[in-house]
């Protein structure tokens, strides 16, 4: 007999799974009353806003993958770009070498609320109404907050008081902080959405209403508190006071937009994933590293095999990925080029970060990953291969100090170890997610695969007018020219977010993701092999059971979130991992940290048999958050 946290939920109605249970309850209220999968989503997303504000908010972004039934997998982006002042020259000339972590020098135009319209409109049947009220229910008349609403505001209460009192003024009512077991409101976010609602009234039928908030949200009482805001000078983590360069005409320039997913085929799947502008072809890359053969599921030579092709594809991701040049991703994903690559993966770890040359094409890496990769006592030439400029200079890497956390943290641990904001990974190898997941599966076969993020409550004050906060994805790209992932007008930074939908025989079936960072592409790699492989796993492994299994992640690579760390060699595994691979892996050179048992992962994955109709769904039970509901 398997045992599991909870049973893999099964039915034919419909299936939601998030990370939190209120979003997925809204959810599926929206799929009782009538509604397909995308009225849920978007219902279950602005719910996400109000319940998990440390973890996403409305300016925000979101990547989202939808499987019409019958239809394509698309890619709807909600990952909004970098404005037209937004330049290296002008943040070199602010004398930074790191886009901030924190405040409106590092905000992008806001993509979330946008991409939720267009599905709505395109996709989905119910009004904006209906699919905002259980949000505007929770903010207006308060939810019990779980308990890291109030340790993350706790973290910033200092600069909350002393620097950013308009967060102050939402998150420290009367001078406490959210508790579990208390109501926690968000009036002046009920009231924005009141207000939209009141502004789009007239203007026609359900669609005409849809395209009304996106202008009003563009152009009208929205976008001006938001630019008021942007340019308001503000402490972030560089120590300074910065306004940003976010615009009027920034805001009403741009739109979400559809595009083609980035796939690969692997023994009869297909997984889709967004294009190189985000992380998600580092799993398609993972995939097709693998060697014919696997070793033993959760053994140390299949561990081994993990860590070792992830470090490949994410030394690729540095080197390759982003939206400010053309991405040769036909070749980072072909059959001749991983069979080269795989060469590189021997039996002891590697401590290097080797990009490949896809077509011959020479790699760069960014200064800041030399440096770093030089600090770590890295070994030019190393099996890396020919022409990575600069590697093994003996630079040091600038990490700059400052009173003002990144998100949800910064600094050093109590190891000693330089720590990024985003997902954190604390001394005893506990991780802090930054991120929410969304995924619906409904009656009809419509599957939608969602990973909503940025604009936390620590990234950038709250909008006094609006009741949320800008966002901070310009941190992930970098100061220097000519780089894929270079801060460029008009061109979006490389997003860590990375939902995923797979297929089996050319049909949607299952849709997973996770919150996690840098860290998502290798837990969802680890999830998706387990249910892949349930014949070859002793006694099989339902989606539950994938998901409850002992998980793992490494930093061998620059950190995607502000101060851009790395640890070369790491990695962190969770205390139920059977302790012989411990021994094995440490044996082979790995820099293990046994962290928490119930540590690695925060996935949600929905499913449908095609053959059968039966839908499935689970969650993850780490931090007692995420829940799968259905029928």
């Amino acid at each position: 007999m398997r045992f599991t946290t909870r049973p893999t939920l099964s039915g034919t109605f419909g299936m939601v799974s998030s990370t939190h249970w209120l979003a997925s309850q809204s959810a599926m209220a929206v799929l009782e009353d009538g509604g397909n999968a995308y009225d849920a989503a978007v219902a279950g997303a602005f719910v996400l806003h109000v319940v998990e504000p440390h973890l996403n908010g409305p300016a925000g972004e979101v990547p989202i993958l939808l499987a019409p039934a019958g239809g394509r997998v698309r890619v709807l982006c909600g990952q909004g770009v970098a404005p037209a002042g937004a330049t290296v020259a002008h943040y070199r000339g602010l004398g930074l070498d790191l886009v901030p972590g924190t405040g409106p020098l590092a905000a992008a135009v806001p993509g979330a609320f946008d991409a939720w319209m267009l599905l709505l409109r395109d996709h989905g049947t119910k009004s904006l109404a209906d699919v905002l009220r259980y949000a505007i229910g929770y903010a207006e008349h308060g939810h019990a907050p779980v308990e890291n609403v109030g340790a993350t505001v706790e973290t910033v209460r200092e600069l909350f008081e002393t620097e950013w009192t308009t967060s102050a003024h939402v998150y420290l009512p009367g001078g406490r902080v959210p508790r579990p077991g208390e109501l926690f409101r968000n009036p002046a976010l009920a009231a924005t959405w009141r207000r939209l609602l009141d502004e789009v009234a007239g203007a026609g039928d359900r669609e005409a209403r849809i395209e009304a908030a996106r202008e009003v949200w563009r152009t009208g009482f929205v976008a001006e508190a938001l630019v008021r805001q942007a340019q308001r000078p503000t402490l972030d983590t560089s120590g300074a006071r910065h306004a940003g360069t976010l615009t009027a005409e920034d805001l009403a320039g741009w739109s979400a937009t559809y595009e083609a997913p980035a796939t690969y085929d692997w023994n009869g799947w297909t997984v889709c994933k967004a294009g190189p502008w985000s992380q998600g072809p580092v799993l398609l890359q993972q995939l097709a590293l693998l060697p014919p053969e696997l070793p033993r599921y959760g053994s140390a030579d299949y561990v081994h095999l993990l860590i070792e092709g992830c470090k490949l594809a994410m030394a690729d991701r540095e080197a390759w990925y982003g939206d400010a040049a053309e991405v040769p991703l036909d070749a980072l994903l072909s059959d001749a080029y991983n069979a080269g690559r795989r060469q590189l993966i021997g039996e002891r770890a590697s401590h290097d970060l080797r990009p490949g040359s896809p077509g011959g094409r020479v790699p760069r890496l960014c200064a800041h990953a030399r440096a770093v990769d030089a600090d770590s006592g890295s070994r030019g030439g190393d099996g890396r291969g020919p022409g990575v400029p600069g590697v093994g200079e003996p630079t040091v890497a600038k990490y700059p100090t400052s009173p003002v956390p990144g998100e949800p943290e910064a600094g050093a641990g109590a190891d000693g170890r330089i720590r990024g904001t985003g997902p954190q990974v604390d001394a005893d190898g506990r991780t802090r997610g930054d991120t929410c997941h969304l995924d619906v599966v409904d009656r009809w076969g419509n599957m939608v695969s969602a990973t909503p993020s940025g604009g936390w409550l620590q990234s950038n004050p709250v909008v006094p007018e609006l009741g949320f906060p800008l966002g901070t994805r310009l941190q992930m790209t970098w100061l220097e020219d000519g780089l894929p992932n270079s801060l460029t007008p008009g061109r979006r930074p490389r997003t860590t977010l990375t939902p995923s939908i797979a297929l089996r025989d050319g049909v949607p079936v299952m849709a997973f993701g996770t919150p996690g960072g840098d860290q998502q592409d290798q837990w969802q790699l680890h999830f998706f092999l387990a249910v892949a492989q349930r014949a070859q796993v002793r006694g099989g492994l339902d989606l539950q059971g994938a998901i409850d299994a002992p998980n793992w992640h490494n930093d061998s690579f620059p950190g995607s979130f502000y101060p851009r760390g790395m640890r070369p060699g790491s990695v962190t595994v969770e205390a139920r991992t059977d302790p012989a691979v411990v021994a094995e892996l440490r044996r082979r050179g790995h820099d293990v940290t046994v962290g928490e048992p119930w540590s690695e992962g925060r996935l949600c994955a929905v499913a449908r048999d095609p053959r059968t109709g039966i839908l499935s769904a689970a969650a993850n039970p780490r931090g007692m958050q995420g829940y799968a509901v259905g029928r």
